[in-house]
């Protein structure tokens, strides 16, 4: 009776020179994670801390975050936060969409170039941006006042106007990108077919276009509003003593001591920020379900 025997099969030995370089990525993949947020951590749990000191832990306490609410400096700041990302979000939002269907819908001279133009604020840095606004501001200002013969305490100066044109500058390209996102998957047989209907090109937009791209355009302005909410230097940069933002009152706080308030602060902002990227993360993967 013939019998047969069954061999395993063995797999070849592993490379030794993988195995330590996968174990060398997941290393540095847990040491980035940990200096990235590692120090977000420590800013959240000190905004509980009962001690004035933010080098040692003494108990559990919301009374910074009372403090915060009754901190009237902070309140016009955040104030001036939300006002100055309000418009800027507005204004980016409408423009950027316009500009987003021009782009996708019509081909025109210099359409290249305009379009590598319109990804300048995202890639250079925003240091560069906020001197060049400055300069800018500085003569435009400077012939404003002399053209109209203002002076002394009349004179038109820095403040939430030119920190809100400032934030539309560099806002109208995050949203061209996430609204153009929506109209390269758009189905242009449902405009065809609304035509076809007896609507016009009005009517249609608003019936059909606008709503089916409409998560994409939420999902720009939440984007919009969060980058404006957070920004310190082109702010800082374009702003005058009257307009004072969130970012920049925390910048004047952490220069003179690191309080348990100035963390109680940064945790609003950091929760703020957080809800509105998920929302816009959402909106934007149900524009692309879509």
């Amino acid at each position: 009776m013939a019998t047969t025997t069954l061999t395993k099969e063995h797999k070849p030995p592993s490379n030794p020179v993988i195995v330590w370089g996968s174990r060398a990525l997941w290393v540095n993949m847990v040491l980035c994670f940990f200096f990235l947020y590692f120090p977000i951590v420590v800013l959240v749990a000190f905004s509980f801390n009962d001690s004035k000191l933010s080098s040692q832990w003494s108990g559990f306490t919301l009374k910074w975050y009372s403090a915060m609410l009754e901190n009237e400096e902070a309140l016009t700041a955040f104030r001036n936060s939300l006002f100055v990302a309000t418009c800027s979000t507005i204004l980016s939002t409408i423009i950027g969409t316009m500009t987003a269907l021009a782009m996708e819908r019509f081909r025109f001279s210099f359409r290249k170039l305009y379009d590598g133009v319109l990804y300048l604020p995202v890639i250079i840095p925003d240091i560069v941006q906020a001197v060049a606004l400055l300069a800018f501001y500085a003569l435009v200002l400077e012939g404003l006042n002399s053209l109209l013969g203002l002076t002394g305490a009349n004179t038109l100066r820095l403040g939430l106007p030119t920190v809100i044109f400032s934030h539309v500058s560099y806002s109208i390209s995050f949203v061209v990108i996430v609204v153009r996102t929506s109209l390269r998957d758009f189905d242009k047989s449902l405009e065809e077919a609304a035509q076809d209907l007896g609507a016009d090109e009005w009517t249609t937009f608003w019936r059909v276009t606008f709503p089916l791209i409409l998560p994409g355009i939420l999902g720009g302005a939440l984007l919009a509003f969060t980058l404006s909410l957070d920004d310190f230097v082109i702010s800082f940069f374009t702003t005058g003593p009257s307009g004072t933002t969130l970012p920049i009152l925390v910048f004047g706080l952490i220069r003179r001591a690191v309080s348990p308030e100035i963390n109680a602060i940064s945790t609003v902002m950091l929760t703020m920020s957080i809800v509105l990227i998920i929302l816009s993360q959402w909106l934007q993967s149900k524009s692309a379900r879509k």
